[in-house]
């Protein structure tokens, strides 16, 4: 019998957290010069915090996996601060060696001065010889460097720290509405201005709830859409929160003239995609599964398209997107929008739709300034913002929720508003 998805993966991160855990703990021991009790909380406390975070994902405990998951997010970033540090020092010391060892040779390859061998003691008169001097031992590391990387390390370790609780209590909630005005080639003019307003990545669980909906369904309501279209990933792992999704489709469907237009994400897979559907369509949204409909009249409208995840091929191959099925269920010559969770669709998509829009990356999620471990890690690059890509258009919302540790860090969470024109 194969272990849950979830399972799996909560033992891997503690893997990795624990390694993290003994690493940090040993690097703060030696820059603070801690004691044995000093260490045993700088490794203790991280443990706890392991232990605390899968018990909050078990049982939903909000306020107690909050406290764990920012100690963690510390952790994981110190560890890769100090990682860095460690580098730059290994660095130096290397090239501190070289260049020690190049010039020890070429004092030895050159010839010796010669020196008098007697000197004439003025005093006595009597002819001694001159000792010459022991050569200098080579000078211990000097305490200058030694303060340097202590500095370093600690700051490092604070960087860590304050950057975590600054995503877990303010950044996750950093909400910003971003405007996206794009000219939609073949639009008519009587759908010009036509406006959609895209919530992404809410990951209603755990951390994502009451709070976090009526902060959405303000800004739903600030950003005037014509429609409302949700890009996935609406669950984060339990189908327990499907009710709260058809929730908050009730609440937003009233504030846009056209409804709510949903595709699934890779989470909403994960969490049970029977259930998170039956609460998207039991509340009155329209989703697109491989499906298309017409925004305006089959003459002047717009072909609102939508595929299923990338990743849903994975358990079932029936489940995998199809732009083409897609495409045949709208008239071929309208101007094609596409719905699709995860932006690496997108060089299938370019070139058969004009604007494809996504969510998926969170935008990094937690980033430190140039540091930003999405762009490495996601394919393309794609992680928030516009794109382009033979002749078509892809725009990556940031999210609006947290997957994992519930905080944000230099990716603010995002309503988008995306106001078509035809010139």
């Amino acid at each position: 019998m194969s272990l849950p998805r979830s399972l799996v993966f909560l033992l891997v991160l503690s893997v990795v957290l624990g390694g993290a855990s003994l690493y940090v703990g040993r690097r703060a021991a030696e820059t603070f010069g801690l004691g044995v009790r000093g260490r045993k909380i700088m490794v203790g406390v991280p443990l706890a915090s392991i232990a605390l975070m899968i018990l909050s994902r078990v049982l939903g405990l909000r306020e107690v996996g909050q406290v764990a998951f920012t100690v963690l997010l510390a952790l994981l970033i110190s560890a890769v601060l100090l990682g860095a540090v460690d580098l730059v020092q290994l660095g130096a010391r290397w090239i501190e060696r070289l260049v020690l060892r190049r010039t020890s040779s070429a004092v030895a390859t050159s010839p010796a001065p010669v020196e008098p061998v007697l000197a004439t003691a003025a005093a006595s008169g009597v002819a001694e010889p001159i000792v010459a001097a022991a050569p200098p031992e080579a000078p211990k590391a000097p305490e200058r460097r030694v303060f340097l990387g202590q500095v370093a390390a600690g700051s490092a370790m604070v960087v860590g720290s304050t950057s975590s609780l600054y995503g877990a209590v303010f950044g996750r909630h950093d909400y910003v509405i971003e405007e996206v005005p794009l000219v939609l080639p073949g639009l008519s003019k009587k759908l010009d201005g036509y406006t959609l307003v895209q919530l992404s990545d809410i990951h209603l669980g755990t951390f994502v709830g009451e709070p976090e909906m009526r902060a959405a369904e303000e800004l739903v309501r600030k950003a005037r859409p014509d429609r409302i279209v949700l890009t996935g990933d609406l669950i984060d792992s339990d189908p327990r929160y499907a009710e709260a999704l058809g929730r908050l489709v009730r609440r937003l469907a009233p504030l846009a003239r056209d409804g709510v237009t949903a595709i699934p994400g890779n989470h909403d897979h994960y969490a049970g995609i029977r259930q998170a559907v039956a609460a998207l369509e039991g509340a009155g949204a329209r989703v697109l599964r491989n499906d298309g409909l017409v925004i305006g009249d089959a003459r002047d409208g717009i072909a609102l398209l939508g595929v299923d995840d990338v990743w849903a091929r994975r358990n079932d191959p029936s489940n995998a997107p199809d732009l083409d099925l897609a495409i045949s269920k709208v008239p071929a010559d309208l101007p094609r929008v596409l719905l699709c969770h995860n932006p690496v669709f997108f060089p299938e998509a370019a070139g058969k739709v004009a604007l494809q829009i996504s969510g998926h990356t969170h935008g990094g999620q937690v980033n430190l300034g140039a540091l930003r471990p999405g762009k490495l890690v996601l394919p393309y690059g794609y992680i928030e913002g516009l794109y382009e890509r033979a002749g078509s258009r892809l725009y990556v919302n940031r999210g609006f929720g947290t997957a994992g540790p519930p905080a944000r860090v230099g990716a603010a969470p995002e309503v988008t508003r995306i106001v078509l024109s035809a010139s």
